[in-house]
């Protein structure tokens, strides 16, 4: 995955102007918020769970009070800054050493202002020994904070190799130079610590491979190859392939193992290098479209200034070569991301922080426009491509032809997505063949995820106390999709169950009987006086409950917002001393079958 990109917030509309003086000079996005600092507050802790760099155009206090309670690792929170309205002052707050220090001085020096930087071995020697810029790694970060001690406390270091951005603590008189081989990594040494190693990230590693192949295998070829190169893992800037690979589990694992992203590159790509390929194949290219594989991509990313300095190298399930990058190098595309987000009713505190920090990660939003409407301060200024009801296979395409274009992307649904919403309809697109009604091959590789959330059953039932305490079923009464008799077969079977039935889509402008239907079948089970639950608009203001007896449910009391709940023939209800309580201060239930144990009749 991409490194999420920073995020200017101006809370007030007098700071628009200064953020998007800030945005066009460092590449951020731009996010304009309303004086709701609740909402506010919400998109910041979205953005912060999403680890985008936050550039608050706020108090330090505010920023410091919103995201209190999400503080933990240090070593993977997002540098969050505070800059003051009048460009005055830009203050890091966290991250100094993930980067916020480098950004406030970036910011301080386009406005003019002061960079106030507080952490110790920035303010005393000018860098920060474990915040490398850039196309640059430290091996052993946890050895960094004994030498930067040392350094502070007086102790004289010494730096091998050349690193212009540690020049500062030459210049300080920290560290003194020392001669070093080239090609020798970048060393500072204290007498008696643990080294420093930095390495340049320089190298691109091309990679292929068979369908399926063992991600150990995949590993063990290219540790052996870089090993007997000379090569150490930390040069490695990335992982690239062909795009045929976008989904083949063992790159993704040797990418993570490295600490690198992968990238995939077309075939035609790929195919441009054919001329400076060491082992050029026409097996290779009969099967896939280009004569190399592992030394196409590397020369790609490596671009046209770039050379190979490792051959191809083989194993029996994969390949393996490696080029060094130059300038005009093609970085490759990531892999597509879907996120199919099930957000709940509605309510923001009803949304899991897994469908929250991947709502912030996306680079665009799709859905009914009124699912993206609801999450409110998440959804403003957002790249967003909004669908009407009926247009559910155009959503669900769009989606995965979008992320198949290697974008991240939310497909927001309401209540769970796998529940009468979009997660089916994306599978079942993805198990057609392309020319069956499927999706593009590069669709068919995007990498899909299902993030869970409250379902409007689940909603209704605690609202009301525990109407799904013992055996349920969900049916939806829309026979745009199912034939209408075997919606009735299954009325008929789950009432002849006893089940408790969650009732979706009830009525629609044209379809008004078949609830009516479900009413009089349900009646030849269970008494009339069942208890029956009209929820409407759960978790949103204009939520309503209404109790209803099943012999009294009318039809025009429904509308397509409500979700009705039936109780079983063992469904109660009873009256609760707080008439805001449950269902118009009754509470409703379904016992499970524990009145035996109560009543002292079992063990």
């Amino acid at each position: 995955m991409s490194e999420p990109c920073p995020v200017i917030v101006c809370l007030l509309p007098s700071a628009a102007a200064l953020g998007r003086r800030i945005a066009d000079a460092t590449d951020a996005r731009l996010d304009l918020r309303g004086s709701d600092f609740d909402a506010v507050g919400e998109h910041l802790r979205a953005l912060f769970l999403a680890g985008h760099p936050i550039v608050g155009i706020a108090s330090s206090g505010i920023l410091i009070r919103t995201l209190a309670p999400l503080l933990g690792d240090k070593r993977r929170e997002p540098p969050v800054l505070a800059v003051a309205e009048d460009g005055s002052a830009v203050v890091p707050l966290l991250g100094g050493h993930r980067g916020a220090n480098a950004l406030a001085r970036r910011i301080a020096g386009l406005l003019g202002g002061d960079a106030a930087v507080t952490t110790a071995g920035d303010v005393a020697l000018g860098v920060a020994l474990d915040d490398p810029p850039e196309g640059w790694r430290l091996e052993n970060p946890e050895d960094a904070r004994a030498v930067m001690a040392a350094l502070l406390s007086g102790r004289r270091g010494r730096i091998s190799g050349a690193a212009d951005w540690l020049a500062p603590l030459i210049g300080a008189g920290a560290a003194e130079p020392v001669p070093a081989d080239a090609g020798a990594p970048v060393v500072l040494s204290v007498p008696g610590l643990a080294p420093l190693i930095y390495r340049r990230r320089r190298l691109a590693l091309g990679v292929g491979c068979v369908r399926g192949c063992p991600p150990d295998g995949l590993i063990a070829l290219a540790a052996r190859t870089l090993a007997e190169a000379g090569i150490a893992a930390g040069e490695i800037a990335a992982v690239h392939s062909i795009d045929l690979k976008g989904d083949e589990a063992a790159i993704h694992a040797l990418a993570r193992h490295l600490g690198v992203p992968a990238r995939f590159h077309a075939a035609e790509r790929l195919e441009a290098e054919a001329r400076r390929l060491a082992n050029p194949s026409d097996v290779v290219f009969a099967e896939v479209g280009c004569h190399g594989v592992a030394e196409g991509a590397a020369l790609a990313a490596a671009g046209p200034a770039g050379e190979l300095v490792v051959e191809k190298s083989r194993s029996s399930d994969a390949t393996c070569a490696v080029a060094r990058i130059g300038p005009g190098g093609d970085a490759g595309l990531q892999r597509g991301h879907l996120a199919i987000i099930g957000i709940g009713p509605g309510r923001a505190d009803w949304r899991t922080p897994e469908a929250t920090r991947l709502i912030a990660q996306a680079d665009e939003l799709v859905g009914y426009g009124f699912y993206i409407d609801l999450l409110g301060a998440q959804a403003r200024g957002r790249v967003r491509r909004d669908f009407a009801l009926g247009e559910e296979e155009a959503r669900c395409r769009h989606a995965l032809e979008a992320a198949g274009e290697g974008r991240r992307v939310a497909l927001i649904c309401s209540g769970d997505g796998g529940i009468y919403a979009m997660g089916a309809l994306v599978m079942e697109l993805l198990d057609r063949a392309p020319g069956r009604g499927g999706v593009s091959p590069a669709a068919k590789r995007v990498e899909v995820v299902h993030v869970p959330g409250i379902s409007a059953l689940q909603a209704a039932s605690a609202r009301a106390g525990a109407v799904l305490g013992h055996d349920f079923c969900a049916i939806s009464l829309s026979d745009l999709l199912t034939p209408r008799d075997a919606i009735l077969k299954r009325i008929r079977a789950a009432a002849e169950g006893d089940f408790v039935i969650a009732f979706y889509n009830p009525v629609s402008r044209r379809r008004r009987t078949l609830l009516a239907e479900a009413r009089d079948i349900l009646l030849e089970h269970r008494p009339a006086d069942t208890p029956v639950l009209l929820a409407v608009s759960l978790g949103r203001p204009e939520e309503r409950l209404t109790l209803r007896r099943l012999a009294d449910l009318d039809v025009d009391e429904v509308d397509m917002m409500t979700i009705v709940l039936v109780g079983s023939s063992a469904s109660r209800s009873f009256a609760s001393g707080d008439i805001s309580a449950g269902a118009g201060g009754s509470w409703l239930y379904t016992p499970r079958g524990y009145a035996r144990r109560i009543d002292g009749e079992g063990s």
